[in-house]
């Protein structure tokens, strides 16, 4: 056998089925948590158990708790970094009308609502008015 080989680690049955249990209480929390509304806090909420879940297949499925920990803490802190990002960009997203109290209302002076209801022609409404700096302008009210 080479020397390679003796760098792997076997788990036992115990500890996938434990893994495996706790993934999927994690599911159970996941979908009960989605019952309920927490406001903003549903993304925080589903990013956290989401990271946990996504931690919990990296290091017991894929073996990076037992290989060397700067993986472990590269990987993990990188998980974090994402959701807080994530986490972050939403609140932003989800908080933006909040600055908007006006909604928008028709214009009521505008020169388009002066033409006539019969004039279809889209050239004749929205003719040419430029005029030349040294014609003035005509008043059109």
């Amino acid at each position: 056998m080479s020397s390679h080989a003796s760098n792997h680690h076997i788990l036992s049955l115990k500890v996938y089925f434990g893994v495996a249990t706790a993934l999927l209480v994690l599911t159970i929390v996941t979908v009960v948590v989605a019952q309920f509304q927490f406001g903003e806090f549903n993304l925080l909420f589903a990013m956290v158990i989401a990271a946990l879940k996504a931690s919990l297949v990296a290091l017991f499925f894929m073996h990076l708790k037992y290989d060397s920990k700067i993986y472990m803490v590269v990987f993990i802190g990188s998980l974090m970094f994402l959701a807080v990002f994530v986490i972050f960009t939403m609140f932003d997203t989800l908080r933006r009308g909040d600055i908007y109290d006006e909604v928008a209302h028709p214009i009521k002076n505008a020169r388009i609502y002066d033409q006539p209801a019969a004039v279809t022609d889209s050239a004749h409404i929205y003719s040419d008015t430029r005029h030349s700096p040294k014609q003035p302008a005509e008043d059109v009210h």
